[in-house]
């Protein structure tokens, strides 16, 4: 049983259409987070139901050198989660006559390469624009993610970047970068930093007094919570140094978030119609909409301004989740349950509780479907394929490749029968022959990477293609050839 003295730290109000009481759903949720104690990192959740705050509380500890316990005032940084409130700003400013999602984006970043089609505010706000994604691009550059990143130089990263992945607005492709210009416009275009705009516009309205854009990594923030990792037994601070705002780096509580969810349901900060349009799927150019990923017949997820669309057991949500260093985060919203589900975590083996979807379980359960149990698939043993033979030598990829773009060079070259790929900044990376001329690798700091040899027609290696997540086929030239 709980005590008493606990359940008076709640926050519980009447729960309308659940069914269970205030305490046993306190007992339900803190079973399901009972691995975290004053030895680990843990989360903090609030659970928003019928337009009321019904729970909220932290688990584990924000700071394990000063021994500082998770609460729903801890200021956690949610990641991904960020994106919402990049593109409500720009709705905000639409909705104020002062820009248009049909811009061409070079009207406000000159600066930016002119592509042979336009990028619109609109392919920013959707994943469509076909950019490389900064942290891809930066992975590549042999920058580790404990650097300092400023928006300054992820403007000049983009404005060097040659090629686009895609045609804007024909492919969804994730992309951080595009929500850093965002934010860019918004600062040029009100004439005041991102921060301070947001502030003013959405948080200070809504009454979100611990919730900020984090724009300089040297500020300082009470309350925080540091992000962890385990390995083994052990946890290890997990640093983030970024300066730059717009995909990432807003700081929050859960607390403040739930003035938020309110929002989209009685409107402090746009209006219903503003809301309305924001939470539909953006489209592609020729009218479809973004599909992100398909799970099955008319089970899809779509895209909509740094939200996802879909369903869970036959149940719409609205949803977004968030990494960076070690923080978690996750934001589900239910509209036709009136429930609204917000975990933030610093811990890096969060997702191992399935917390999101063991309460919307909860919460939900009378309106969901069962999932048909999968057939288990037939097993047929396979023979062995047969080694590939390869007609070009390792030692004929050795040398060295420069990529301007990037102004970055990779070595490589043969040890103990494999090859090696090296930079001055990065741990080295052992590549897999997947081909005659195909390799994948994975670092750290690279994320996982194909990469294709190419040869001239006398058969001479000239560079390579090197494609992640977020780059496609950026050329490395080799170099003295």
């Amino acid at each position: 049983m709980i005590q008493q003295a606990a359940i008076a730290a709640f926050l519980f109000l009447s729960f309308p259409a659940f069914s269970q009481s205030p305490e046993t759903a306190a007992q339900k949720l803190d079973s399901i987070f009972s691995v975290y104690t004053n030895q680990t990192p843990g989360a903090a959740v609030a659970i928003v139901k019928d337009g009321r705050v019904v729970f909220k509380k932290g688990y584990g500890m924000a700071d394990l050198e000063q021994d500082k316990p998770i609460t729903p005032q801890t200021v956690f940084n949610i990641a991904s989660v960020s994106k919402q409130f990049t593109a409500f700003a720009i709705y905000l400013l639409e909705s104020e006559g002062r820009l248009s999602f049909e811009d061409d984006i070079r009207k406000y970043i000159s600066e930016l390469p002119a592509y042979s089609k336009p990028i619109r505010i609109r392919h920013l706000l959707s994943h469509t624009s076909g950019l490389r994604d900064q942290w891809a691009l930066l992975g590549l550059a042999g920058w580790r993610q404990d650097d300092v990143f400023t928006t300054e130089q992820i403007l000049k990263l983009l404005a060097r970047q040659k090629e686009l992945n895609h045609v804007p607005g024909t492919t969804f492709s994730y992309c951080n970068s595009g929500y850093t210009l965002l934010a860019e416009i918004v600062r040029r275009v009100s004439g005041r930093s991102f921060a301070d705009y947001t502030r003013e516009k959405i948080f200070t309205p809504l009454g979100m007094t611990n919730t900020r854009f984090y724009d300089n990594h040297e500020s300082l923030v009470k309350n925080r919570a540091q992000s962890y990792e385990r390995v083994g037994n052990t946890y290890y601070l997990k640093p983030i140094n970024v300066s730059t705002a717009g995909p990432s780096n807003l700081m929050t509580t859960v607390e403040d978030l739930t003035k938020w969810v309110l929002n989209f349901e009685n409107p402090v900060v746009g209006n219903a119609k503003m809301i309305q349009a924001f939470n539909e799927p953006s489209c592609f150019d020729d009218g479809k909409k973004v599909v992100m990923r398909i799970f099955g017949p008319g089970d899809s997820l779509f895209q909509a301004k740094g939200q996802n669309l879909g369903s869970h057991k036959g149940v719409p949500m609205i949803t977004h989740g968030g990494h960076t260093a070690g923080f978690r985060t996750f934001m589900g919203r239910f509209p036709g349950q009136r429930l609204a589900i917000i975990a933030l975590s610093n811990d890096e083996h969060n997702e191992r509780l399935n917390a999101r979807w063991q309460l919307a379980d909860y919460y939900i359960k009378d309106h969901l479907q069962e999932e048909p149990a999968a057939s288990p698939a037939a097993t047929v043993p396979k023979p062995a394929p047969a080694p590939p033979v390869y007609t070009t030598g390792l030692r004929q990829f050795e040398g060295d490749y420069h990529n301007d773009e990037l102004l970055t060079s990779y070595s490589i070259e043969v040890r103990n029968d494999l090859l090696v790929m090296t930079h001055m900044r990065l741990p080295d990376l052992v590549l897999k022959r997947t081909g005659e001329n195909r390799f994948s690798g994975s670092g750290p700091q690279t994320f996982p990477f194909e990469l294709e040899f190419l040869k001239s027609e006398t058969g001479t290696i000239t560079g390579f293609l090197i494609s992640n997540f977020g780059v496609k086929n950026m050329l490395f030239a080799k170099k003295g050839r």
